[in-house]
Parts: C-alpha cells; sequence; structure tokens
C-alpha cells in the first residue's frame, strides 16, 4: 500500500527535488567529461576511437538500464496508486451512502412530525 511517506519518498525528498532532475543531467555530464577527456588523452587516433566506441557502448547501456529501471518504479507507483484511489473511492462511497440514509431518515421524521401535527 502507498502511505503518504511513501509517495512523498517516491517523488523527492522533503525539498521537493525529484531524483530524475539530478540524475538525468549528471549523467549526461558524466557522458560529455569522458567524451572530452579521451579526446585530450595522448593516445593514438585508432586506439581512441576503439575507446570511444566502448565507452558510447557502456553509456547507452547505463542509459538504457536506468530508463528500465525508471519505467518499472512509474509501474509500480502507478499501481499503488490504483490500489489508494480504490480505497479512497470505497470511502467516499460508503460515506455517500450514509448521508443519504441519514437525509432519508430525517425526511421520515419530519414527515412523521407534520402528520402528528394535522
Amino acid at each position: 500500500m502507498c502511505t503518504k511517506k511513501r509517495m512523498d519518498n517516491m517523488a523527492g525528498d522533503e525539498y521537493g527535488i525529484c531524483p530524475c532532475s539530478v540524475f538525468l543531467p549528471f549523467l549526461a555530464g558524466l557522458v560529455i567529461g569522458t567524451g572530452l577527456s579521451l579526446l585530450y588523452a595522448p593516445k593514438s587516433g585508432k586506439e581512441l576511437r576503439e575507446k570511444i566506441g566502448e565507452m558510447t557502448d557502456d553509456a547507452v547501456d547505463k542509459v538504457k538500464n536506468k530508463a528500465t529501471e525508471a519505467q518499472e518504479k512509474i509501474k509500480s507507483t502507478i499501481e499503488d496508486s490504483k490500489v489508494v484511489i480504490k480505497e479512497k473511492m470505497a470511502v467516499l462511497t460508503s460515506a455517500i451512502e450514509a448521508g443519504k440514509e441519514a437525509m432519508e431518515l430525517e425526511k421520515n421524521k419530519n414527515r412523521d412530525k407534520e402528520n402528528l401535527t394535522y
């Protein structure tokens, strides 16, 4: 079940910062920094191209893995939210029914009073 505290943790920390808003720029900076460091490293052209290719493949794999993890977390959050919504709808429905019953009871009491007075 998804509690308010858990929802807060899923949305970010108590300061309202989403982990994605920090992670994605960090990952982009990591990839750019790695590429620049390779360009300035003293290696031959062939070695440099091979290294860039390897690092690009690694970065793509990491991004795919993180995207898959994010999708799974989003799906989990959606499912938890569905459960919470169903629970809240049940509470709301029973509250509405109780209100209708109370209103009907009061109508009947008023009718009984009117019938006694006439």
